[in-house]
């Protein structure tokens, strides 16, 4: 498909972590947006985090993605879609909590790109690397060729006691193996591609309106316990982790994904590095010292073991670079610090 470096773009699931920061990255680009949203008030609060944007951004109602047909008028005169709306949440008991709006959100706004996205030239899907990889504590090197099949086996076979994180990690490889399934089955009849993005874990400032932490995403709200208020077994902070990138590098490869025409067909790891959690209060000490908690102060970080995602296809087809996990760090700490959160 050709390069798309204007008109219209529709974001499923503005008003979340990731989202926000793609709605912006699309208007800072000259992209109009239509967002969806699943009430009037979080689409006002959208409106407000835009307002210089005036009419550029404008929202849709989507109360329930997992309702058949929930994207039909959403989808009407855009010209690409950038798919973020997917439940990450570490509470559910019942694991279809997270899977089933999961996988039937996305086969849903597949099916309504097919039917009634008549100029859409691409779909985006985000993923996770979470599809790729567990959180094994294993070293290793994972690729796009890789799916995680080990999340899922164990919520199959615990259901609701499989751990938390293998629920929402069972979720995205679901509903990832689903829309490459429905697109290799229709593609024949589409006259739009698709590309997958598999960012790691996603760290970062936020755009989008919190009251409190609670108000966060999973990923800051984690982050918060376990960095910034000392929530964490020492061996859990030594020996568990995986692979973090900036936010808003995750947005810019959204961008970048509409905008490079090689990206058609492809999935794609989005990925800084790897860490361990006791490497992520170190990297906070530097900044703001004893204010973050000391941590696990026995951790010899040349004894860690991790997952390496390799990251060719990012910087070859998109010409992706990231934030370095200082600059990350920095920023992120700031807003913490500017709301009397740290």
């Amino acid at each position: 498909m050709p390069a798309i470096h204007s008109g219209k773009v529709l974001v499923t699931g503005a008003s979340g972590y990731i989202a926000v920061w793609v709605v912006k990255t699309l208007l800072d680009r000259g992209f109009s947006v239509r967002g969806t949203v699943r009430s009037k008030s979080k689409g006002q609060v959208l409106k407000e985090v835009f307002k210089t944007y005036g009419e550029t951004l404008e929202y849709v109602i989507v109360e329930d993605i997992a309702k058949e047909g929930a994207f039909d008028e959403a989808v009407v005169d855009v010209d690409a879609i950038a798919h973020t709306a997917s439940p990450f949440h570490i509470t559910a008991d019942d694991p279809d909590e997270v899977i089933f709006p999961a996988v039937q959100g996305t086969k849903n706004l597949l099916a309504s790109a097919k039917k009634y996205g008549n100029d859409v030239k691409r779909v985006i899907l985000t993923s996770s690397s979470a599809a790729i990889a567990s959180s094994s504590g294993e070293a290793a090197i994972r690729d796009e060729t890789d799916w995680n099949d080990l999340s899922v086996q164990e919520v199959r076979t615990k259901g609701r006691d499989a751990h938390p994180f293998d629920k929402y990690r069972a979720s995205k490889t679901l509903s990832e193996r689903a829309a490459w399934d429905w697109y290799e089955t229709n593609k024949a009849e589409l006259g739009w591609d698709m590309v997958v993005l598999n960012p790691s874990f996603v760290l970062g400032p936020w755009l989008h309106k919190a009251e409190n932490v609670a108000g966060l995403s999973t990923s800051l709200r984690y982050y918060h316990s376990v960095v910034l208020k000392g929530e964490a077994s020492d061996e859990m902070l030594a020996t568990s982790g995986t692979s973090w990138v900036d936010v808003r590098d995750v947005a810019e490869a959204h961008t970048l994904a509409l905008i490079k025409p090689a990206a058609g067909g492809e999935r794609i790891v989005i990925s800084a590095n790897a860490f361990k959690w006791q490497d992520l209060i170190l990297v906070a000490r530097d900044i703001v010292g004893d204010r973050v908690p000391a941590g696990n102060t026995s951790y010899d970080p040349t004894k860690a073991e991790h997952i390496q995602y390799v990251t060719d296809k990012g910087r070859q087809i998109l010409g992706l670079t990231y934030h370095s996990i200082g600059e990350t760090t920095r920023h992120m700490l700031h807003e913490f610090k500017c709301r009397g959160w740290l």
